[in-house]
């Protein structure tokens, strides 16, 4: 048992959820309306984060992307201040031993008008997210149908942003388990390799670190993938930005997923091709942080 700072008894420390003006909610209780656009129209945002030693991981890079992502939706989110409180609020108590996925969601509210829905959940690590990071993970390729310039070239279309309209990447993942692999790369009509339905996608050729550039393709820019390049230096590895093609990635001395809660796990085959296991994964994940 954990109390929460409102003096209220955690039911199962394992499973919180706090919702924004209303406190803890006990798990499995109802806390959505029907008529909640998040729910109806997939029209809200969401940040996941990696929660270590009891705190979030790069909380404040969520946030700011939270909030630019909010900027571009037209979505008015709570002040900055208050999401910390309500993050705080649902990490109050967490053994500092387990590892914890921490999602921060806003949608637009109910459908009729008033304030957004603002909640956290906090649950630990699935167990295969950190198996994936001892094992790696086997991926396809899947094309995406579109060029890869072709979300940032739509002024009306906001590019990069983590929203709750999930279909596309649910997709994708339901392709990827009828197919019998791990995960899927999406691939542009021109040629280039993506991103991943929930990760990034980075490589090293030799000595140098390399992802794909958010800023011209309209994927997401991540968080975790934007620390670890930022860092490279600290394992004698340069970094930077370009596209890339799945040729490429073949040839690649080593290819791994980045994203908030299984940090880097390496894939260990692309498209049916066994890959040999490259012995940068163990510092790389190491200079995350988070456990091998």
């Amino acid at each position: 048992m954990v109390m929460s700072p409102a003096g209220e008894i955690w039911a199962d420390p394992t499973a919180r959820t706090v919702v924004l003006g209303r406190g803890p909610v006990p798990t499995g209780d109802p806390m959505l309306r029907g008529d909640d656009l998040g729910v109806l129209h997939g029209d809200g945002l969401f940040e996941t984060m990696h929660l270590r030693q009891g705190r979030p991981w790069l909380r404040d890079e969520h946030l700011a992307r939270l909030v630019a992502g909010a900027a571009a939706v037209e979505l008015a989110v709570p002040p900055t201040a208050a999401l910390i409180d309500l993050l705080d609020e649902v990490c109050a108590g967490w053994p500092a031993a387990v590892e914890g996925a921490l999602r921060l969601v806003c949608t637009r509210g109910p459908e009729t008008g008033g304030p957004p829905t603002v909640y956290a959940t906090l649950a630990p690590v699935p167990a295969a997210s950190r198996a994936a990071r001892r094992t790696g993970i086997s991926v396809a390729t899947l094309p995406l149908g579109m060029p890869a310039d072709a979300r940032s070239a739509l002024s009306w279309l906001p590019a990069g942003i983590k929203s709750t309209s999930y279909a596309l990447s649910s997709a994708a993942r339901r392709w990827a388990r009828r197919t019998g692999v791990d995960d899927a790369l999406w691939i542009s009509s021109d040629g280039y390799a993506l991103e991943g339905p929930t990760a990034n996608v980075v490589w090293l050729t030799d000595d140098t670190l390399r992802t794909v550039p958010a800023a011209t393709t309209g994927i997401l820019a991540g968080t975790t993938v934007a620390w670890l390049l930022a860092h490279a230096a600290e394992v004698g590895l340069r970094a930077a930005e370009r596209m890339v093609t799945p040729a490429e990635l073949h040839a690649a001395d080593g290819v791994w997923f980045t994203s908030s809660v299984r940090g880097a796990v390496e894939v260990h085959t692309l498209d049916g091709v066994r890959r040999v296991r490259c012995p940068r994964t163990p510092a790389l994940q190491a200079l995350l942080g988070f456990p091998g």
